[in-house]
């Protein structure tokens, strides 16, 4: 049986208009994940993503790396309940 784990993650720092949340989407599905990321009004960016905590752990690596214009300042992270029958890991407008 695998288990999923859900977590909710508010992002600040330089995440908005440098292709972060592509490189986030990039990095959730190469991983596994599904969920969501979306720009919010106060310059941050916050997502949802489920999947295996180990799947998990390597994403959140390969988010704080990030792409060479985006900076991470701070990520706030929560567990929340799964979602069942998610498919895919999807921009949000």
């Amino acid at each position: 049986m695998i288990f999923l784990n859900r977590y909710s993650i508010k992002v600040s720092g330089r995440v908005q208009g440098v292709g972060f949340r592509f490189s986030a989407q990039y990095a959730a599905t190469t991983n596994n994940l599904t969920g969501w990321v979306k720009n919010c009004m106060d310059d941050t960016v916050e997502m949802e993503v489920q999947g295996e905590e180990e799947d998990i752990l390597r994403f959140l690596k390969e988010l704080k790396r990030g792409n060479s214009y985006a900076r991470i300042d701070d990520l706030d992270i929560n567990i929340i309940h799964t979602v069942e029958n998610e498919k895919g890991f999807k921009i949000k407008y």
